[in-house]
């Protein structure tokens, strides 16, 4: 059974990648951006429909970091090779 796990392992990273893949397909941006990267975009007192008006990000939550800021581009996941 431990020889298996590898294969496994592998097997479900590539389902991941898949369902990863499948829902950034057709999408270039993302608004999944550390707070310590997020680059301002709006203005004191933005408000969040103002905010995706501009094409930008709106997160609230974390307190001294920009709650309005510019989406960060989707990079392709790297490939892992797998050996079956």
């Amino acid at each position: 059974m431990a020889a298996m796990q590898p294969k496994v392992t592998c097997v479900l990273l590539l389902v991941f990648w898949l369902a990863l893949s499948t829902l950034a397909q057709g999408q270039d941006e993302t608004c999944t951006v550390a707070p310590s990267q997020r680059k301002n975009c709006g203005f004191p007192g933005v408000t969040p429909s103002q905010c995706a008006a501009k094409g930008c990000c709106f997160d609230s939550t974390v307190p001294g970091h920009p709650w309005c800021f510019y989406p960060s581009k989707v990079d392709d996941l790297p490939e892992e090779e797998c050996s079956f």
